[in-house]
């Protein structure tokens, strides 16, 4: 069996870590003046204002308002690993007659959770996402 020298086993070690695992995840604090700069309006991060789940996310939530009145509530979760329960949470808290539109509201990027009102444009969409920060 082939075995690699010490230094490229730790070169190897050191690219691979820096790819993946340095990427730090989006919060609300960090996000919010983004979306205040981006026209939204009514942006809150506070727990009693964004709803149950976006609120006790661990790193926060957030709600904001979109100039034609959408209303984004962003929940970021600990890690892309945690999205999925949050997105099940969010399906299961939801009236049974939206539960079948949900993919059509609701989508991640990264650690966070998008929710809106109605379906968002694609300029709504665009701007949430870019806003999303660490």
């Amino acid at each position: 069996m082939r075995r690699f020298p010490p230094l490229a086993a730790l070169v190897l070690v050191l690219v691979l870590a820096a790819c993946g695992g340095g990427t730090k995840p989006y919060t609300a604090s960090a996000s919010a003046p983004c979306f205040t700069k981006a026209g939204f309006t009514g942006v809150t991060t506070s727990a009693s204002k964004v709803g149950f789940i976006a609120g006790f996310s661990s790193h926060g939530g957030l709600q904001a308002r979109s100039a034609s009145g959408n209303v984004l509530t962003v929940a970021f979760t600990d890690d892309t690993g945690a999205v999925a329960g949050t997105e099940r949470a969010y399906r299961k808290a939801a009236p049974a007659r939206l539960r079948p539109h949900m993919s059509d509201i609701m989508e991640s990027k990264g650690n966070a959770v998008l929710v809106w009102t109605v379906s968002p444009s694609q300029q709504e969409l665009s701007d949430a996402e870019s806003c999303l920060k660490s």
